[in-house]
């Protein structure tokens, strides 16, 4: 037992399992085709916005991801890289995607925030923080687009300050911008990396009078070195000093500089984000902090992805190992069902590629194939019963009915609805009295696009979305039936969800206020496992 305990802990120290979040356009997509080409994992990064080439990115590879040049689903991608066996999870950057990007959030150990250096910190970038502030995770920090203009260094510092309410830890530092950029200068090693367009780029140490070096103002120009000196003295008199604790509980982040586009500062990042991120460590669950070593296997579904190979109409339930050692063909139990489930072609990723896998470690990320078995949250454990943290599920906050235009592919339509559904990212409703009405409720518009384009391209059925104007939806915690057109009104709607559970559609927060103070018995609850939570703790009590 020791020996296993002591393989695990050896791989597990190997682990670096992170997401990366931005606002759109800053640069995400890129930088991940950058990280996994200095992995090794691709030979040539897909270029994002050459949407007429056959080039594009790895991590994207949805049809509509492709033809949109947009992420519109995370990924997961793993290589290896100087010994490290790195997990990415590239989310989607896109607001309307929001709560994939959440959940995936919660199966990382730390975060990438990218940051386009003429925006600075954009309103997606502040939502996708507070998730990883809320959870105490690291938060790694590159600013992107340095070889174009964009605002003072020090101004995009004082913002994630003001803004994001984090302190920051530059760890190089930019020289110039823009057609002026010519490198960057490593504080903690004391060189400066020189960029050099369409060239590989050239790393000079410094020794003896270091930045006061004449040389050095003869490499950068006499104008950058002593903007250069002046901004690294009030750095290190000003500036916060490095601080590993801060960094491990989210309080502080390291910054870094580059071009994604061009390679610039890719690698140095990479190189010291894998010796101050941490491994994989332990996950709270029904009955206390799971041990990652000196418990046995144990992970949570935190994806669900319907048509990876459209071709084998396959779905692939996405789990994040917790603790012990995962064996292909072993059986755990399914704590939600009850039941036991052999675990027999678990794959791991290239975005939609997949390989078979032998073993995995806490901190990887697994692929398992999926009859339906499978939701959202669901617990895997080898030993025991317990459940890890429910994972958050949003309330919706657009409202469609949805029509099938072909009545001859009524069959594919209702199991592109039933697959789509179980991928968590949109829900359906049905009114009580009218079962055939079918109501789409989704976080964000545009995934309203992606899934009329999914039911089309992945199940060949033909929809049409009629636009309803409720804004909110409540699920209803009721000890005692009760007769739904009492909540139906001009404003308000009743409906049931997938899973039978009564939900309130109201168009404005004024008609959900009327609505509790009509049924004081009631509550109104913003998602069904706060329903849940709330019969739990009356059933207890009682």
């Amino acid at each position: 037992m020791a020996m296993i305990h002591e393989e695990i802990q050896s791989q597990i120290e190997k682990r670096r399992t992170f997401a990366i979040i931005s606002h759109p356009d800053a640069g995400k997509t890129t930088l991940t085709e950058k990280l996994l080409l200095f992995g090794g994992a691709i030979r040539m990064a897909g270029e994002v916005k050459g949407r007429k080439a056959k080039k594009f990115a790895t991590s994207d590879w949805m049809q509509i991801e492709k033809e949109r040049g947009i992420s519109v689903t995370s990924s997961a991608m793993q290589f290896n890289y100087q010994g490290h066996h790195i997990n990415i999870l590239d989310t989607p950057g896109h607001q309307d995607f929001s709560e994939d990007t959440y959940r995936t959030l919660i199966a990382a150990d730390s975060a990438v925030m990218l940051i386009d250096a003429a925006k600075g910190v954009e309103a997606q970038t502040i939502k996708l923080f507070k998730v990883c502030s809320q959870r105490g995770i690291p938060i790694f920090t590159f600013i992107n687009k340095m070889d174009r203009y964009g605002k003072d260094p020090l101004e995009l510092l004082e913002e994630l300050e003001q803004v994001l309410a984090i302190r920051s830890c530059p760890m190089n530092w930019p020289i110039g911008m823009g057609d002026e950029f010519c490198g960057i200068y490593d504080r903690q090693n004391k060189k400066i990396e020189l960029y050099r367009k369409a060239e590989q780029p050239q790393s000079v140490a410094l020794e003896g009078p270091g930045l006061e070096d004449p040389a050095i103002a003869e490499l950068i120009g006499a104008t950058r070195h002593e903007k250069l000196c002046e901004e690294i003295d009030l750095l290190d008199i000003a500036g916060d000093p490095f601080d590993a604790d801060k960094i491990n509980s989210g309080q502080l982040t390291p910054v870094f500089f580059g071009s994604a586009i061009s390679k610039f500062g890719v690698q140095t990042f990479l190189d010291s984000f894998l010796k101050l991120a941490p491994a994989p460590h332990a996950h709270n669950s029904n009955i206390g902090l799971v041990d990652t070593i000196q418990t046995g296997f144990s992970g949570f579904i935190f994806k669900i992805q319907a048509n990876m190979n459209p071709s084998h109409r396959d779905r692939i339930a996405f789990l994040r190992v917790c603790s012990g050692k995962f064996e292909r063909g072993m059986t755990v139990n399914h704590v939600r069902s009850g039941k036991k489930i052999k675990l027999a072609q678990p794959q791991q990723f290239l975005a939609q590629d997949r390989d078979i896998i032998e073993e995995a470690y806490p901190g990887d990320i697994i692929g398992l194939h999926d009859t339906g078995t499978f939701r959202i949250g669901d617990t895997l454990c080898a030993q025991d019963n317990f459940e890890f943290e429910r994972l958050p599920q949003f309330p919706p906050e657009h409202f469609a009915r949805v029509f099938n235009m072909n009545a001859m592919k009524y069959k594919q339509f209702q199991k592109g609805v039933a697959q789509l559904v179980e991928e968590g990212t949109v829900q359906t409703f049905r009114i009580a009295d009218r079962t055939e009405d079918l109501i789409l409720g989704v976080v964000g518009e545009l995934q309203f696009e992606v899934f009329a384009y999914r039911l089309k391209s992945e199940y060949g059925a033909d929809i049409r979305l009629e636009r309803l104007p409720y804004q909110l939806a409540r699920w209803i915690n009721l000890s005692a039936s009760i007769d739904p057109s009492r909540l139906s009104t001009l404003s308000s709607l009743c409906v049931t969800d997938q899973d039978q559970k009564m939900v309130v559609l109201c168009e404005y927060e004024s008609t959900l206020n009327l609505l509790q103070r009509q049924n004081p018995g009631l509550e109104f609850c913003s998602s069904p496992y706060e329903a849940d939570q709330q019969d739990y703790v009356s059933t207890n009590a009682g």
